[in-house]
């Protein structure tokens, strides 16, 4: 049987970056070894989950492009499932009742942490022949009985080989006294019933692993393939979370990050191959392989982000920035239809954007009849000197048959010579009245993209207001 993979998000948010990079691994490997990639969605906690957090993980994992060949296969639909192979254990002798109160449980993790013992379940109804009367009447719910003696050794593809003694596990919970089953249990009977041949998820999760075998070995199955891989940290060493700035993968899109290059950032943050900073998407699936994942944990850098998207936006063929920078267009409410086209927006701004938002931003002077002036950029540039040599360029402007960077170029050379001075002298008074501030690409393409129109509607209205 060929590799299979799996990604199984709880629907209790939205999709983090941490998921992102897992379901990343996991994607990348089952690609890498012709396998197959499944997307699951683990449900169970009914109070948490939510449909919108649902909604929000599928297209979160569509636009990075993260395609799944099986699923999304939802928990909550497999409750049958689980109920028969709970009482498969449960005949076998592999699971039992426990009908221990609340009370008693508190109570006996109290004694635990006063004894400076770790909290566990002590076995109390692990060996009952008999339910006695005064149990009878409370709910109960059902264990799995844990080994008492041995080990559980993993061989993990990041971590190496890890030893677990039996004796360190209790009888841990796989059915609720409401009937539903707990994470642990589900988790295993989906990784049996998909035929699950590597399991790659973070290390917060190495310590449901050997109770995770154990219930496997009980039921006969085969064993998954484990890799535990490093946790992403903020720069402070301490897990991430959004005081680091790192937010849900949709926060990145809104931000203007492009899916690849978040991909590509998050691939190198345990992950390396040589030097290469930037990977397209076949060369990760080509380079990549779960052996070679670090076993430390990286951190999280929201500056190394935007330089890895800023080498997109300059290396991207610019038709496949449109659809994004459009998208970010559209959130401003600009009307594309009434500007230029986007891919020469793109052109003129990729090596002065890290982002899209950003140059969606610096674009919607382009879409617009008229600007606002910059109180100090006008004080400082349009003197009335600058803007008495704004007039004979206006009328060279309005007599141009052609409105391209190379007759705009021409046209405020051959004006700067007529009044004697230098192209810059002209250029940054010109520039303040048609964008309304001293920053833009060069003088000319800022003008082909405004468009001749809307440069002589703005100096016109720049120069009735001197």
């Amino acid at each position: 049987m060929g590799v299979r993979t799996r990604f199984a998000p709880s629907p209790t948010g939205f999709l983090h970056v941490g998921g992102a990079r897992t379901a990343l691994y996991s994607w990348l490997y089952a690609k890498k070894m012709g396998g197959q990639f499944i997307l699951r969605i683990e449900d169970t906690d009914i109070e948490r989950s939510t449909p919108e957090a649902v909604t929000a993980i599928l297209e979160a994992m569509e636009w990075l492009e993260l395609s799944w060949d099986e699923g999304p296969f939802y928990q909550t639909q497999h409750f049958e499932r689980y109920k028969a192979v709970a009482d498969q254990l449960l005949n076998a002798g592999d699971a039992y009742r426990c009908y221990c109160s609340k009370e008693r449980l508190e109570k006996l993790r109290e004694d635990q942490m006063a004894n400076k013992e770790k909290p566990r379940y002590d076995g109390h109804c692990r060996h009952l022949s008999a339910i006695p009367d005064a149990l009878s009447q409370n709910s109960f719910v059902l264990r799995f009985r844990n080994p008492e003696t041995g080990s559980v050794e993993i061989n993990d593809c990041v971590r190496g080989n890890v030893v677990i003694q039996n004796t360190e596990l209790d009888d841990l919970i796989i059915v609720r006294s409401d009937g539903t089953p707990t994470y642990n249990f589900t988790v295993v009977v989906d990784d049996w019933d998909m035929k699950v041949t590597h399991v790659i998820r973070g290390d917060d999760h190495l310590n449901n692993t050997p109770r995770q075998i154990n219930i496997l070995k009980a039921l006969g199955a085969s064993l998954p393939i484990y890799a535990h891989i490093p946790m992403i940290l903020g720069d402070d060493g301490k897990r991430l979370s959004k005081r680091h700035g790192a937010e849900s993968v949709q926060h990145y899109q809104h931000e203007g990050i492009l899916p690849q290059a978040l991909l590509n950032y998050l691939v190198r943050l345990g992950w390396s191959h040589g030097d290469q900073e930037i990977f397209t998407r076949e060369e990760m699936i080509q380079f990549f392989d779960i052996q070679d994942i670090n076993k430390a944990p990286a951190a999280f850098n929201t500056e190394k982000l935007l330089w890895v998207n800023q080498q997109y936006l300059i290396n991207a063929e610019p038709i496949q920035l449109v659809k994004h920078l459009q998208w970010q267009m559209e959130k401003l409410g600009i009307n594309i239809a009434e500007g230029p086209e986007l891919e020469a927006i793109i052109k003129a701004f990729r090596e002065r954007s890290k982002t899209l938002k950003e140059m969606a931003e610096k674009s919607v002077l382009f879409y617009q009849e008229y600007v606002t002036l910059d109180a100090e950029a006008k004080a400082k540039h349009l003197t009335p000197e600058a803007l008495e040599s704004l007039k004979p360029l206006r009328l060279a402007f309005a007599d141009l048959a052609d409105w391209t960077t190379e007759a705009i170029h021409h046209a405020l050379e051959q004006s700067a010579l007529g009044l004697g001075v230098k192209l810059g002298k002209l250029a940054q008074p010109l520039r303040v009245a048609v964008t309304g501030n001293t920053t833009s690409p060069s003088i000319d393409i800022t003008l082909a993209l405004i468009g001749k129109e809307r440069v002589l509607k703005r100096l016109d209205q720049v120069l009735a207001n001197a």
